[in-house]
């Protein structure tokens, strides 16, 4: 019944969802120039092979861009109230965003960059809505619009990032092995070795942290917007997404060596694949979300509790 109600104060719906479609007919048609690729015209399906690579068992690095339009429509929602409250009316100035994005398209279309499309696709989306809605709907969804940028796949792009964290969770996880937990395990680049050559392990990209860094960055991008309205507040908690992403990896692996080291090359294969029911592929997330639940409560105000006058006690 809510749902009915926020639909039926929306103005402009039909006006809207008629050049919705027609953008993204032309995205549909007219979209992807990479035919060497995936021999489709489409971007969105493009997009859709690249969240869900057919030679992958399973979503790829990139496979977080399958929800992050039920995110961006969940922020709607929780901001729905704010939304209607705004002055709703046609705004002709929004077609510049719409060109814009149109511009970009096209740029990324002539150079053969489906990433650069993308850009210009959700650029043009979101002129759209303020084409139907006004520049006071343009400013209070601009944060949720925002997130789209995650739906951008980086693809061979993120080795830059990958292959970095991939060396600084190695040196962690052999400095964890060798002065805490007394483990004798040698470092070879990206590969963790046991000397006597019980296990060997790789740290290939898929197991550089990359989707958990993702996941936590996303999560300490929403949280923070939305429960903290200092900058400063914004930025501590963002920046902690890092160093709290590696630190789940570093988590995940280690459970890994000591696995391998009480059980051999077996056991620790089967931590690796995520155990019973697959729930230790989770491991990496429980400290990166931890952390910044933390994080969040150490940047919290802090309530004074009322004391009581020395008058008030003697009465």
């Amino acid at each position: 019944m809510e749902f009915l109600e926020c639909w039926r104060r929306l103005p402009n719906k039909g006006f809207f969802f008629l050049l919705l479609t027609a953008w993204l007919v032309l995205f549909c048609f007219v979209g992807n120039s990479t035919f060497g690729y995936i021999d489709t015209p489409s971007l969105l399906r493009w997009m859709w092979n690249a969240y869900n690579p057919p030679n992958d068992t399973g979503a790829g690095d990139d496979g977080h861009g399958n929800l992050v339009p039920f995110v961006v429509l969940g922020l709607f929602w929780w901001k729905r109230k704010e939304l209607l409250a705004q002055p709703l009316n046609a705004w002709p100035p929004g077609l510049l965003l719409l060109a814009l994005g149109l511009a970009i398209h096209i740029a990324g279309y002539a150079v053969q960059q489906p990433r650069v499309s993308i850009l210009g696709l959700f650029t043009g989306l979101y002129g759209l809505t303020g084409l139907a809605w006004g520049p006071a709907w343009l400013r209070k969804s601009f944060f949720p619009f925002m997130l789209f940028g995650f739906s951008i796949p980086l693809g061979s792009l993120a080795e830059a990032i990958t292959f970095p964290l991939r060396v600084l969770v190695c040196k962690l996880v052999e400095f964890v092995c060798h002065y805490v937990l007394a483990i004798d395990v040698s470092r070879t680049g990206t590969a963790l070795v046991d000397p006597t050559g019980r296990y060997q392990y790789e740290v290939a990209a898929a197991c550089s942290g990359m989707r958990s860094l993702v996941a936590t960055l996303g999560l300490a991008l929403i949280y923070a917007v939305i429960c903290f309205p200092e900058w400063w507040k914004r930025a501590v908690l963002i920046a902690s997404a890092l160093p709290l992403a590696v630190l789940g990896n570093v988590v995940r692996m280690t459970t890994i060596v000591i696995a391998a080291d009480i059980g051999g090359q077996g056991a620790g294969n089967y931590v690796h694949e995520g155990g019973p029911l697959g729930i230790l592929s989770l491991l990496p997330y429980v400290p990166a979300f931890a952390g910044l639940l933390l994080v969040g409560h150490w940047l919290r105000p802090r309530q004074i509790t009322p004391t009581l006058s020395l008058e008030a006690k003697t009465v």
